[in-house]
């Protein structure tokens, strides 16, 4: 068994003990002198006197000799209790003044929570009772004293009520909270339980750090609203937003038309009231039904459809918003119930005849060629049935291609006004908005682009056409469209060459590695991302892993999802489509796609592809551009919009061309005259259903040579690219990239 160590006993002890020990030589000495006087009173024996006094001598020596050595064991004593006080009072000092050195303030109450120690800064936070808060005061005391001073916001409202909360944050004291002040600062407490029961708070200013985060945040504010406003001004539906107070917050262009009021019909609606009241001046009364009434918080989306005066019929949506506000969308549904009241008479006209025929066939069933005949028509309605289906589905198609060359029109030409302001000298102000400008083409042409691909994929209008490939051309080309990017952001970029051929699309698989990188270098902020190649048996797992802020497991599925985003970085969002595609080129290509993620650790995604024969490959790199290859280079362009034709001719004339422009062949044959073009630019899509590639045989035949011709389009089908191939044509589509379109037009006018 341990024997437990003695301990020394202490100076306050010692000092208790040698007191004891006088005063027990004390009352010897008094004894013995007792004894000497009453054994002379009774004997009378002067030799017995001195024997006893010589003894007594004998005994006070000793005991005196005892107490000189207590009283220097006391001064001993004493001398180390002063050192020890001086060095508490030194240690003391340094502590006070390394409080007080300290940017925080610094506050230290005992284990009856009292304020022991605080410094300055800790003073300073409350001006107005800074010289009321003395050593001693009870912690309660204190935050009344704060209370009645109304130093925070939360005393200003409720000053009993914020006394209690900050009292019972202060006895729980487990992490920190924030408190707002009223003269505008914040201040973060924390405190801390100390090892006797009392507790440390620190109290740091963080308004600058508010500070920042509210702009931070008014900015991701604006780049949703710019967002938000370009989706709304990019759809064919009239939407407008009220608030809580019923005003109108935002809208989209074809509000006005869709409820049948002039472009400067604007300040009529700007009030959820003047709506209804123009509505019903405008468009007629209200139906039973109310279907532009305010839905209060939390009701259910209402769906409802108002009959105009003029013979209109618009569907009205509404839906509450979580703050008190109110969406709503009209759509011109006219035409669409006209042709459902055309398909109803065409079903009710067929229902008709189905049973007319069965009634014939029931009344002369025995006759068996009868009967086989009646089967025979069934079967032939059946196919002209699904002739009419897929007659539709073409119009459909075709539809899609319109109204996305529509779509894509303006935005080419402000693309190609933009291009033509970047190719000449402006001030640097001016040059910043182009730039900017160009930046909000490019996210609205991803947007399009990306939904257009969706659609593609969807529809199954894009065909998987796996080939054996070379995997390094396609990684070196990964290479050099990202490694600028991921330079600029102060990012490493590595790509490891696999030496490896695979089998797959390589246009499909090309987009699923693009949307793989530009994801990884959107969400890291440090480190960088590394793609690497790992073959396991006769696979190859394309591996794109980056040091970025990870994906919780959770969300592993839902990021595969169209728009959705997770943890955004505030610095380039994207529109939540790139996951999405690759999941769909995926499936189409029978690649499966791995995700190795968590917060905080960085995120690794994997496309896992067949391996293939490796064989000779040859590298075909374009001709580098040289500057001022066009000038003087005479170009025809053929478009019907006139905003294409501005901004093609400035865009074209910037970079030193001649253009003459038309808007249909006879125009183009007038604007040529006697000479020949060097290239023809047309649009597909032309008026009076005249095409591109016709215009483009016209003036070939007018010039009797070849020249070469580009035609650009919206329809993106694998038809049409394979059919203008087969006449000798360029394809570019819609909008139109003017650095794609000047290395085209290079190559053909110098070639």
């Amino acid at each position: 068994m341990a024997t437990r160590a003695l301990q020394p006993p202490t100076d306050a002890e010692r000092i208790a003990a040698l007191e004891a020990e006088i005063g027990k030589l004390k009352r010897i000495n008094a004894a013995l002198m007792d004894r000497v006087e009453r054994s002379t009173d009774l004997q009378g024996n002067a030799f017995s006197l001195f024997e006893t006094a010589i003894s007594l001598e004998g005994k006070v020596r000793e005991r005196t000799l005892d107490l000189e050595r207590a009283l220097d064991a006391l001064a001993s004593s004493n001398a180390a209790l002063a050192t020890a006080k001086e060095a508490a009072d030194d240690a003391q000092r340094r502590l006070r003044d390394a409080i007080e050195s300290i940017n925080e303030g610094f506050a230290i109450f005992d284990a009856d929570d009292r304020l022991v120690l605080c410094n300055r800064t800790y003073l300073g936070l409350w001006p107005n009772i800074a010289d009321r808060i003395v050593p001693g005061m009870g912690f309660d005391e204190i935050a009344r004293l704060i209370g009645q001073d109304g130093t925070t916001l939360g005393a200003l409202v409720a000053p009993d009520r914020w006394v209690s909360e900050r009292v019972a944050q202060h006895r729980v004291a487990e992490g920190g909270h924030v408190h707002a002040l009223a003269d505008g600062r914040w201040i973060q407490i924390n405190e801390l339980r100390t090892s006797e029961g009392g507790i440390v708070g620190v109290y740091t200013d963080i308004t600058q750090v508010k500070a920042d985060d509210a702009r931070e945040r008014t900015l991701e504010l604006a780049e949703k609203t710019a967002i938000l406003q370009a989706t709304l001004d990019n759809i064919r539906l009239g939407v407008c937003v009220y608030d809580a107070d019923r005003k109108l917050i935002a809208w989209n262009g074809p509000l006005l038309a869709t409820i049948g009021l002039p472009a400067d019909g604007m300040p009529l609606v700007m009030t959820h009231d003047g709506l209804v009241a123009t509505c019903e001046r405008i468009n007629g009364p209200m139906q039973a039904d109310r279907p532009l009434d305010w839905l209060p918080p939390g009701s259910a989306d209402m769906v409802t459809q108002r009959r105009h005066t003029d013979g209109r019929t618009v569907e009205v949506r509404r839906s509450s918003m979580s703050g008190g506000g109110m969406v709503m969308s009209f759509e011109d549904i006219t035409e669409r119930l006209r042709a459902a009241e055309v398909l109803r008479e065409a079903n009710e006209s067929l229902e008709r005849r189905v049973l007319q025929r069965t009634a014939d066939i029931a009344a002369v069933n025995a006759r068996l060629q009868r009967e086989v005949a009646e089967r025979e028509a069934a079967e032939a309605a059946m196919r002209s049935a699904k002739t009419a289906a897929e007659e539709a589905n073409l119009s459909k198609t075709r539809f899609l291609a319109a109204a996305s060359h529509d779509l894509l029109q303006p935005l080419n030409a402000a693309r190609l006004f933009v291009a033509a302001l970047g190719d000449r000298r402006l001030a640097l102000p001016t040059r910043a908005l182009v730039r900017q400008t160009g930046s909000a083409l490019d996210s609205v042409e991803d947007l399009l682009e990306a939904l257009l691909e969706i659609s593609r994929l969807d529809a199954g209008s894009i065909v998987a056409e796996p080939v054996d490939l070379a995997l390094d051309e396609l990684l070196e080309s990964m290479r050099a469209e990202f490694a600028p990017i991921a330079r600029a952001r102060g990012l490493s970029f590595r790509i490891e060459p696999s030496g490896h051929w695979v089998r797959s699309d390589s246009r499909l698989l090309r987009r699923m590695l693009q949307n793989l990188i530009s994801n990884a270098l959107r969400y890291t902020t440090e480190g960088g991302v590394e793609v690497t190649c790992v073959t396991t048996g006769r696979d190859l797992t394309i591996q794109v892993a980056d040091t970025g802020i990870g994906i919780a497991a959770v969300d592993h599925q839902r990021i595969f999802e169209e728009f959705q985003r997770v943890g955004e970085t505030g610095r380039d969002r994207g529109i939540g489509l790139g996951l999405a595609i690759v999941q769909r080129a995926s499936k189409m290509l029978d690649h499966p796609v791995s995700l190795d993620s968590a917060p905080g650790k960085g995120s690794r995604f994997g496309v896992t592809v067949p391996l293939a024969t490796a064989r000779d490959a040859r590298q075909q790199l374009a001709t580098p551009l040289r500057r001022g290859q066009l000038a003087r280079r005479r170009i025809l362009v053929i478009d019907n919009d006139q905003s294409i034709l501005d901004g093609m001719e400035a865009m074209l004339e910037g970079w030193g061309c001649e253009v003459r422009s038309a808007t249909d062949a006879a125009s183009a044959m007038a604007a040529l005259g006697a000479d020949r073009p060097d290239v023809i630019v047309a649009d597909y899509h032309l008026d009076n259903g005249a095409t591109g590639d016709a215009a483009i045989a016209d003036a070939r035949a007018h010039c009797g040579v070849e020249v070469p011709a580009v035609v650009i389009t919206a329809d993106r089908t694998p038809e049409l690219r394979e059919a203008l191939s087969a006449r000798g044509l360029h394809l570019l589509t819609k909008p139109v990239k003017p650095a794609q379109l000047r290395a085209l037009l290079t190559r053909l006018a110098t070639g």
